[in-house]
């Protein structure tokens, strides 16, 4: 297990706030995805999903099938303790790597970026196989390049081949409604499992 990946190491960092890609709300480009989708049952898997601003704005909407996992057990429990009563969100702590299910949507928010780049080819192969057949993944990836990390970087070539053995690209694009402080370093994709 990488450094990136130990629930000690994501544990610290949300005790300490030291997630600096943490926007505070549900991120614009996946609000106005999630505007846009009119079947309130899909199941919906959100992965190291953090302070799951997408999955309560999800709630918020009226869907009601919403899976969070994240490995670092501190926010899983802050998680449950501020949303106890509510029936449509799942909150789970578990290695992603670990985690098996089936779903229609999975949403990607600043969970790539975070995991060690030698990752992200087991990334694309497990988010293929907790999809349904033509399942998708949507989200955000960053169009840029970081010192360090994580976050970590890329860019829409090296996406392109990465994703294309395993998913479709309905679009992948740069974003044109990112926060501030990231315009014109952030692309959205809709990725659709191949069968």
């Amino acid at each position: 297990m990488t450094e990136f990946l130990s629930a000690d190491y994501w544990n610290e960092r949300y005790l300490n706030n030291a997630s600096q890609w943490d926007l505070g709300m549900v991120s614009p480009p996946l609000k106005k995805y999630i505007d846009q989708l009119l079947n309130k049952n899909l199941t919906i898997l959100i992965p190291g999903a953090g302070n799951s601003y997408e999955a309560i704005y999800l709630m918020e909407q009226g869907f009601t099938n919403i899976t969070v996992i994240d490995i670092a057990p501190t926010v899983i429990q802050l998680l449950k303790e501020k949303y106890p009563h509510q029936k449509s969100i799942q909150f789970i702590e578990t290695d992603f790597f670990d985690w098996e299910g089936q779903y229609d949507l999975i949403i990607e928010q600043t969970f790539f970026c975070a995991l060690d780049p030698l990752l992200r080819g087991n990334y694309v192969h497990h988010m293929a196989s907790l999809l349904k057949p033509k399942g998708k993944l949507v989200g955000l990836l960053f169009n840029r390049t970081f010192e360090g990390g994580p976050p970590f970087g890329g860019d829409l070539q090296s996406y392109q081949d990465l994703f294309l053995p395993n998913f479709k690209f309905e679009t992948i694009e740069p974003c044109h409604n990112s926060i501030a402080p990231r315009a014109n370093s952030e692309l959205f994709f809709i990725a659709v499992r191949k069968i």
